[in-house]
C-alpha cells in the first residue's frame, strides 16, 4: 500500500486509522532511541532515517543524490514494516535480533534481509527495536556501509 505523501506528518495522516497509533508509537520509539546524527525524512516513500549529506556526502551509492539511508518504517498493505539496514549489513547484529526477538514475542519472526513484517500490529515488541536502535552509532553505520556494501 503505497501512501502518497510529500511530508512525514503528511504520511501520518493518510495511514488507514486502525494503524495509526502503531505507527506513531513505532515512529517515537525510533526518533525517541536513534543515536544523534540521523535525519527523519521521507525515503523511498517511507518515514525514513537517513545519515545526511552534512554528515556523509557521498550518499546513497545506489543515486548519490540520496543521503545514506539507515532505518525505514512503513505502513504496508498487510503489515508495517521496519527496515534496518544495519541487520542487513552486520551479521553480529542480526544474529543478536533472532535470537532476541522469541523473548519478545510469541509469533514467528517475518523478515527478510533488512525487513522486519509486523502482521499482528498489536504485538510489535517495542522494547526490542528500541535496543535495535540504540546498538548502532552513525558512524559505525557508515564504516560497515563502507565496509560490506557500497564496494559491492
Amino acid at each position: 500500500m503505497k501512501i502518497k505523501a510529500e511530508t512525514v506528518k503528511e504520511y501520518l495522516e493518510n495511514i488507514p486509522e486502525e494503524r495509526k497509533p502503531a505507527m506513531n508509537k513505532l515512529r517515537d520509539i525510533v526518533k525517541e532511541n536513534i543515536p544523534k546524527g540521523f535525519e527523519e525524512c521521507l525515503s523511498y516513500g517511507m518515514i525514513g532515517y537517513v545519515v545526511p549529506h552534512s554528515v556523509y556526502p557521498d550518499g546513497y551509492h545506489c543515486n548519490t543524490q540520496l543521503p545514506l539511508p539507515f532505518i525505514n518504517i512503513a505502513n504496508q498493505k498487510n503489515y508495517i514494516a521496519l527496515y534496518h539496514m544495519g541487520i542487513y549489513a552486520d551479521e553480529d547484529l542480526m544474529k543478536w535480533f533472532v535470537a532476541e526477538y522469541p523473548k519478545h514475542s510469541k509469533y514467528k519472526l517475518d523478515m527478510g534481509k533488512s525487513c522486519i513484517r509486523f502482521k499482528k500490529i498489536d504485538h510489535i515488541p517495542y522494547d526490542l527495536i528500541k535496543a535495535l536502535i540504540q546498538k548502532m552509532q552513525v558512524k559505525d553505520w557508515v564504516s560497515i556501509y563502507e565496509k560490506n556494501i557500497k564496494t559491492k
